[in-house]
């Protein structure tokens, strides 16, 4: 399985967490890295992501319309286990929940927010991993064995504004 593990785009301010937006700056800086990405799976031969899942809060959901928009066969779906101050067994639980065992390849998306997808990123990848804080608007992208979340090599991963991949 592949997963990718994409920080929400630059939020503005607020005193409502669950109702911050994202700013014009994230906005722009999401489509970019959407297109961005789009690429990097195709140059590598990695399968688009079938499914898009992501925090119910309104700056993640922002952020999966704008992915969704380059990969319109995906669906996506708002999932507690994606919230601020989830547990890494609740994604874990979460992404089994959307597996697919007959599909070959499969890549999941997931959209949350700090500290959790950091977390997340050191969880599946281990101790020493390379990949850097995670910035509003970037991703981390894994290959996993069937539905596991943990042992993952790191295939690639960028951070706005250039969304220059690397790995």
């Amino acid at each position: 399985m592949i997963l990718t593990i994409w920080r929400h785009g630059q939020a503005e301010e607020g005193v409502n967490d669950r109702l911050r937006e994202i700013t014009v700056s994230g906005r722009d800086d999401v489509g970019f890295g959407s297109h961005r990405f789009h690429a990097a799976c195709s140059t590598r031969n990695i399968p688009h992501p079938s499914q898009l899942l992501h925090s119910p809060l309104v700056r993640t959901t922002q952020t999966v319309q704008i992915i969704g928009a380059a990969f319109t066969h995906a669906t996506a779906m708002a999932v507690n286990a994606l919230q601020p101050g989830s547990a890494i067994a609740a994604v874990e639980c979460a992404v089994a929940e959307v597996y697919d065992a007959a599909a070959s390849e499969q890549h999941i998306l997931l959209v949350s927010h700090q500290p959790l997808i950091s977390h997340l990123v050191d969880h599946c990848l281990g101790a020493g991993n390379n990949v850097p804080f995670l910035t509003p608007g970037a991703w981390v992208t894994v290959l996993l064995e069937a539905h596991a979340t943990s042992g993952g090599k790191l295939l690639f991963w960028a951070l706005p504004p250039e969304y220059e991949v690397d790995q």
